[in-house]
């Protein structure tokens, strides 16, 4: 799909002959194109993300090429369009103005066309290293973010997220909640059989939370078996609801297990900023992992509740499928 868009070329011309000579030569080297006839229509097929190379004419109704220029990069597109403007101005500072205004190259009618051959060939070289960069940089931001085997946010991230949730909703007066949880009887699990096993638990369990969590929910995994869910905007009450549904959901599921067929349970431990007069990071994780442990200690795939709001919620959750 990429090499496909990286084939394809705007021709923004409104000189009805110019554009058609453009058009055939382009599709005779195996490029596709889209034609527009002013720079209005121009701007709005270059809002397509994945159209990366562009020929402009200068002179053009609604918009003209070298304001176009202007446009496309202040709009900061995630993927680098390359522009080639067209013109029969060939006065030195023409083509200053013309590559200040953010053309990548410029040549001047007619239109040589073996030159202009070789010219895309250059632009589509600088864009397949423009992806191969951004590959890289994403592969060294996941290095650096995400856990490796769940592709979970690692410990350093989440613990960043909840910060900067703590701080938004500090600011726009709503609560955030955190889920701690972690696998029942895990270590019995590896024992029996195998770290390869206990892996692709790990990997289901994270496949079964991110199902049953909102898109802007963040889970990541705090160490071991052990994950902890930032959820903005959420009550206790709605966390506790929240939890409960990710203990069903794990718990109904039957997973292979070096060649068994096992159940595997959460214990869920809940707090929310909204039941403490200064929350911080370190607090809310200190709770939550109190709550956490209380779960375990009563009996095992279960939610418990911070100690607050204990006795009201005692027992309300527990084998109840709720929804959010």
């Amino acid at each position: 799909m990429k090499e496909k868009k990286a084939r394809t070329i705007l021709i923004a011309e409104d000189d009805l002959i110019s554009c058609r000579i453009l058009d055939k030569n382009l599709k005779n080297w195996g490029y596709t194109t889209i034609l527009a006839k002013n720079g209005k229509d121009a701007w709005k097929s270059l809002q397509d993300p994945g159209l990366r190379l562009a020929l402009l004419d200068w002179m053009m109704p609604e918009i003209d090429g070298l304001e176009l220029c202007k446009k496309i990069r202040l709009e900061n597109k995630p993927n680098y369009t390359y522009i080639i403007l067209l013109t029969a101005r060939d006065n030195p500072q023409d083509i200053i103005n013309g590559l200040e205004a953010g053309a990548d190259d410029y040549m001047t009618k007619p239109v040589n066309f073996l030159e202009l051959r070789a010219r895309l060939q250059t632009g589509q070289r600088i864009i397949q290293l423009e992806d191969k960069l951004l590959e890289t940089q994403k592969q060294l931001y996941n290095l650096a973010t995400k856990d490796s085997l769940t592709m979970l946010w690692n410990r350093a991230s989440i613990l960043k997220f909840l910060e900067e949730e703590l701080d938004h909703g500090a600011r726009d007066e709503y609560p955030t909640s955190v889920i701690m949880l972690d696998i029942d009887n895990f270590k019995k699990i590896n024992d029996e059989f195998g770290h390869l096993a206990g892996d692709r638990v790990l990997q289901a369990v994270t496949a079964c939370l991110r199902a049953n969590v909102r898109p802007y929910d963040k889970v990541g995994r705090y160490g071991g078996d052990e994950m902890l869910i930032v959820l903005p905007n959420c009550s206790l009450f709605c966390v506790a609801k929240v939890a409960e549904r990710l203990r069903h959901s794990c718990a109904k599921n039957k997973f292979k297990v070096g060649g068994s067929i096992v159940s595997i349970t959460l214990s869920l431990g809940c707090t929310s900023s909204e039941r403490h007069a200064r929350p911080t990071v370190d607090r809310l994780i200190r709770i939550s992992d109190k709550a956490l442990y209380k779960a375990k200690r009563t009996g095992r795939n279960r939610v418990a509740l911070s100690d607050d709001l204990e006795t009201l919620k005692k027992g309300k959750f527990h084998d109840k499928k709720t929804s959010r």
